[in-house]
C-alpha cells in the first residue's frame, strides 16, 4: 500500500469514527454561526458566536487537563490506547473548530468595539492567542494524527499512544490556564 493509499485510509477511517454527521455539524453550524455574523449580523451575535465558542473550547481544555489527563495517567496504557481511540476522532474535528471560530471572532469583535490593537491588554490577549494557537495546531493536532495512525496500524505502540495522549491532555490543561488568563484580560478591558 503506497504512502498515498496509507493517508487516504487514516482520514477514511477517522471521518467513519468521529461520524460524518457530527463533522457536518461541527464545522458547518460555529463556521456558518461566524460567516453570518461577521458580515451581517449585530455586534451582539458576534459577542454570541465568540462565547458559544470560547466557553466549550476552554471547559474541553479545562476537563482534559484537570479530570481526564489524573484519571488516564492512573490507567495502563492498553486501556488509555482504548480511551484515545473513541475520543481522538471527534476531538480532531471539534477543537480546531471552536479554536478557529472562538479566536477569529475575537479579532472582530475587538475591531467593532473599537479598541486599539496597541493597547497592553489587547496585545496580551494577541500574544496568548498566538500561544494558543501554535500549541493548537502545531501540537496538539499533529500529536491527535500521530496516535490515530498508530490506533489504525496493524501492531500499535500503546506506550506511545498513551505518551502522546498524555501530552495532549497536558497541553489541552496548559490551553485552559491560557483561557482563563484571556477571560481575566478580557474583564480587565470592559470594566
Amino acid at each position: 500500500m503506497g504512502n498515498r493509499q496509507i493517508k487516504d485510509s487514516v482520514i477514511s477511517r477517522v471521518v467513519q469514527l468521529a461520524n460524518p454527521i457530527f463533522i457536518i455539524i461541527i464545522i458547518s453550524l460555529p463556521i456558518g454561526a461566524l460567516i453570518y455574523a461577521i458580515n451581517f449580523g449585530s455586534l451582539k451575535l458576534l459577542n454570541f458566536v465568540h462565547i458559544m465558542t470560547a466557553v466549550p473550547w476552554t471547559g474541553i481544555d479545562l476537563f482534559m487537563g484537570g479530570i481526564l489527563g489524573p484519571v488516564l495517567g492512573g490507567m495502563e496504557p492498553k486501556d488509555r490506547a482504548g480511551v484515545f481511540k473513541r475520543l481522538i476522532p471527534k476531538m480532531t474535528f471539534l477543537m480546531p473548530v471552536l479554536a478557529t471560530v472562538a479566536l477569529t471572532s475575537g479579532f472582530f469583535l475587538t475591531q467593532r468595539m473599537g479598541y486599539s490593537l496597541s493597547s497592553p491588554w489587547i496585545l496580551a490577549a494577541l500574544i496568548i492567542a498566538g500561544i494558543l494557537t501554535f500549541q493548537g495546531f502545531g501540537l496538539l493536532l499533529p500529536n491527535e494524527i500521530r496516535m490515530f495512525r498508530q490506533l489504525l496500524s496493524e501492531r500499535p505502540d500503546t506506550e506511545r499512544i498513551a505518551r502522546l495522549g498524555m501530552m495532549n491532555a497536558k497541553l489541552g490543561g496548559l490551553q485552559g490556564v491560557f483561557q482563563v488568563a484571556i477571560i481575566i484580560i478580557m474583564v480587565n478591558i470592559r470594566f
